[in-house]
């Protein structure tokens, strides 16, 4: 019974003795993403989504109702000026026009003999073998016959123009955004077929919201770039700002003129409105992810560049906006602060920089001044 406590005692002694040899393992180096501070930051930034639509969009429709034959184009399909776009059945149109010629021929034939008459009713007039007045009743006959050959030939004319409207072509280069009717069906006249996007100028359609509607003013340079492109930004000028609110969205309609679009900038692509912005010569501006700390005590990471090793540091956020965070005070221009895993760090940690983030300056392509 004595020889079990001594047995404990010196595996107890063993273990102890064990774990004190053992060597302490090393923290691994943490990577991180960090940022050269820059200081120049614009003040605000204004930025307003729209679409690029052709500055002429027009519905084409048929001048006369009938039953569409054959639809010669698609959505999307560009197409030339004087190109048929679509067919209405010309059978009832064609019929109407070889009436209006019958009635044509009926009228010339009742014209001359209106015409010979008259000229008869003159020789005995002229030799006192009728009145003045019988004379006056051919003259009144004649005349409205030759009224009625007029009208005649006017109906005429609108019959044959009717005729030819059975044919839908194209009046400018284009490209057809929208088509809203199939072959077979019955339309009348001046319903939309199709709807088509003059080839030339652009342009970018927003909607305002009316607590910002002081900020445009038609003639104001602004910039634009596309969402598929958004390092290019060319040049553009506010053509027209609505009269009125839409009824639904209580947002006012603004049109800007694009000068100079890239090629890649197609209709119906999603672009970016960008006022002008006002710069600070000691604002900084870092990405959302840099910030650490509450919110009522924001702080950075900050990376010593001669033992890698981060400390933080407290500083004062002026605006937390979409493309990041402006910082006012607590930085210098050169610093480099951590931009990602700023949550995973202790002060003095030693790090290492996987990725250097430096912000594209966007490539400014005539703007307007």
């Amino acid at each position: 019974m004595t020889k079990l406590p001594c047995l404990a005692l010196v595996a107890a002694v063993t273990l102890v003795a064990g774990c004190g040899g053992a060597k302490t393992a090393t923290e691994p180096v943490r990577p991180v993403i960090t940022q050269k501070v820059a200081v120049g930051a614009s003040v605000t930034r204004e930025v307003y989504s729209g679409e690029v639509r052709a500055r002429y969009e027009t519905e084409m429709g048929f001048r006369v109702a009938g039953k569409i034959l054959k639809r010669e184009v698609d959505a999307g399909a560009r197409v030339k000026q004087g190109q048929v776009l679509a067919r209405l059945d010309p059978e009832d149109a064609k019929l109407a026009s070889d009436a209006a010629r019958a009635q044509v021929a009926s009228a010339d034939a009742d014209l001359a003999l209106a015409k010979a008459e008259l000229d008869r009713s003159r020789d005995l007039l002229q030799q006192k073998f009728i009145s003045q007045s019988a004379y006056d009743v051919k003259q009144n006959v004649y005349a409205a016959a030759k009224a009625r050959h007029d009208q005649m030939a006017s109906q005429a004319a609108v019959s044959s123009n009717q005729a030819s409207y059975t044919t839908l072509v194209a009046d400018a280069d284009g490209v057809v955004l929208v088509a809203m009717a199939e072959p077979g069906q019955v339309v009348g006249a001046g319903q939309p077929i199709m709807k088509v996007a003059r080839a030339g100028e652009k342009e970018v359609v927003i909607n305002a919201p009316e607590s910002q509607l002081a900020r445009f003013k038609v003639g104001d340079a602004v910039g634009l770039a596309l969402w598929s492109d958004p390092t290019r930004v060319f040049a553009g000028r506010i053509r027209e700002v609505a009269g009125g609110a839409d009824p639904v969205t209580r947002t006012y309609t603004v049109k800007v003129t694009a000068i100079d679009p890239p090629p890649n900038a197609q209709i119906g692509m999603t672009a970016n409105v960008i006022f002008r912005p006002a710069s600070d010569a000691a604002l900084v501006l870092l990405p959302l992810t840099a910030i650490a700390g509450e919110r009522d005590a924001p702080a950075v990471w900050v990376v010593d560049p001669k033992t890698n090793a981060v400390q933080p540091r407290r500083v004062k956020v002026g605006q937390f906006r979409e493309d990041g965070a402006t910082v006012t005070e607590g930085l210098a221009s050169g610093e480099v602060v951590v931009t990602a895993g700023v949550h995973k760090l202790r002060a003095g940690q030693v790090v290492r920089i996987s990725e250097s983030l430096v912000p594209a300056a966007p490539t400014q392509v005539g703007l307007a001044p």
